[in-house]
């Protein structure tokens, strides 16, 4: 079992970055596949990126393409988002999540097991 944190939401303009942080708990992070995933308002959750447990694969939506990169630094149990370029439809709270394997299902939602609070991205035009 791992237990989540995310950290590193805020305010930001439109065109800035900002850089997330997910800090684990547990000494099987390193095991678990790792995705970022965000829920805009009145909307349902969706995939933004995920970073695998071995060769450090990664996989990206397609709006992030570009813009944002992800890591994972497995001796510090923690995994990052860097966001660029934001947009206003950026606006979401993000969360970090972990998933037991890193496959052709990792975007899915469902396929996630553990799960952080969230934290608010807030986009401004």
């Amino acid at each position: 079992q791992v237990q989540l944190v995310e950290s590193g939401g805020g305010l930001v303009q439109a065109g800035g970055s900002l850089r997330l942080s997910c800090a684990a708990s547990g000494r099987t992070f390193s095991s678990y596949a790792i995705g970022w995933l965000r829920q805009a308002p009145g909307k349902e959750r969706e995939f933004v990126a995920a970073i695998s447990n071995g060769l450090g694969r990664t996989t990206f939506a397609d709006f992030v393409k570009g813009r944002f990169t992800i890591s994972r630094d497995n001796a510090k149990n923690t995994a990052f988002l860097q966001m660029n370029s934001l947009k206003p439809e950026d606006t979401a709270v993000y969360y970090c999540a972990a998933a037991r394997a890193y496959g052709s299902r990792i975007s899915r939602v469902d396929e996630y097991d553990y799960w952080g609070q969230g934290t608010q991205v807030t986009v401004s035009s």
